[in-house]
């Protein structure tokens, strides 16, 4: 059985709407049962961060903050799927009221070849933003 693994400090966070629509926007996204994970990649490296999306099509607030829970601790149990220079926004896409901790886990960890792959596609995505805005 996973514990939980401390803190998630603001710095791990995706927190601003504007932040959350430009990824949105221009994110690679790998999906799997129960999420859509959305890859960015951003200029600085100061660790992977993680925003959550959960609307009400997944359950009442008891079904949403639970989804919640379980998707940041598998982000802390799981960092090392995500690069330090990769924000990540997970969309859950149906409550995942009979899994657990270890099944969120187990879920990433086999689309991780995906999240791999996508976040490549991310950072030449962001080296293409960046030669656009070095143009005249």
């Amino acid at each position: 059985m996973l514990c939980p693994s401390g803190r998630f400090p603001p710095a791990q966070r995706i927190r601003k709407r504007a932040e959350y629509q430009d990824i949105q926007r221009s994110a690679r996204r790998v999906s799997t049962p129960c999420f859509v994970l959305l890859v960015y990649a951003r200029a600085g490296s100061d660790g992977a961060r993680l925003g959550i999306v959960a609307s009400r099509k997944v359950g009442n607030a008891v079904a949403r903050n639970r989804a919640k829970r379980l998707v940041r601790e598998a982000f802390r149990t799981k960092r090392e799927l995500f690069d330090a220079d990769i924000d990540v926004i997970v969309i859950v896409k149906r409550a995942p009221a009979e899994l657990g901790l270890a099944d969120v886990v187990l879920e990433w960890e086999k689309a991780s070849a995906s999240i791999r792959g996508r976040s490549a596609d991310a950072r030449s995505d962001r080296e293409r933003r960046a030669a656009r805005q070095a143009l005249p």
